[in-house]
């Protein structure tokens, strides 16, 4: 599989939006199967949340896509943006009419019962940490997803196994006192994430990759305050870096 990950690392990454939203990138792949092409009509998913939380209908690159063409580390991106954090327990691909599959040259109608509807569910139980990129990888098996019919004809009774993988990092900290305007840049001489205290001094540095960073904390320069530096913070895949209460 072709896991490719996708992190913010601009000299100014100056907001504060994401604040309770994880970093999402969701593709699509298949495992190798015995047809000559089973075509997917992927219109929308849906992210279900457990605890009461509302569900996400994700604005996806949606299309028509022949899972066979999706093998040997081949994948299609549906979906990169943030999504509230949280605890999900199912991504549902919602699927279109346009579903067929070719059978020794002949194109004939695959059957989708439910998906149509609710959406072909797929069990993650993943919990997301705000700041933090997370891909899945929706992956096919084709052979034991198509059941060949008494008629003839062709349905999807899908498998399809989701791997997901935590790509970057995050630090989060308090500014005090709060109120003051103050912008927090994380720096490991290659890469250089920014992002400013909201106005009860708490912030996060989201999208950050795995390394060791000098982070310093620049208050409002028309105040005169002095920056400060904070040595050899380290930044983990996956976690949340807790840098505590800065005092100015």
């Amino acid at each position: 599989m072709l896991f490719i990950g996708f992190v913010s690392c601009s000299s100014n990454d100056d907001s504060n939006k994401n604040d309770g939203k994880a970093k999402l990138s969701l593709r699509l792949t298949d495992a190798p199967g015995d047809y000559d092409a089973v075509f997917i009509d992927v219109e929308e998913v849906v992210i279900k949340y457990n605890g009461g939380q509302d569900d996400v209908t994700l604005g996806i690159n949606a299309g028509i896509y022949d899972l066979l063409e999706l093998t040997a580390g081949v994948n299609v991106l549906l979906f990169n943006d943030e999504i509230p954090a949280g605890s999900i327990s199912q991504i549902r691909l919602v699927l279109g009419d346009e579903n067929t599959i070719v059978v020794d040259g002949q194109q004939l109608p695959l059957a989708t019962p439910s998906a149509q509807q609710s959406g072909l569910k797929i069990q993650v139980n993943e919990t997301l940490e705000p700041g933090i990129l997370y891909e899945f990888m929706l992956d096919f098996d084709v052979d034991k997803s198509i059941v060949a019919q008494g008629n003839g004809g062709y349905s999807l009774k899908p498998v399809i196994r989701a791997t997901t993988v935590a790509e970057s990092g995050a630090i989060s900290g308090t500014i005090v006192p709060p109120g003051i305007i103050t912008m927090i840049t994380a720096d490991n001489g290659t890469t250089q994430v920014s992002t400013y205290a909201n106005p009860l001094g708490v912030f996060l540095l989201s999208g950050v990759p795995d390394g060791t960073y000098t982070i310093t904390v620049q208050a409002d320069l028309s105040l005169g305050i002095p920056p400060v530096v904070i040595e050899n913070v380290i930044v983990v895949q996956g976690e949340v870096t807790s840098i505590g209460e800065i005092n100015l």
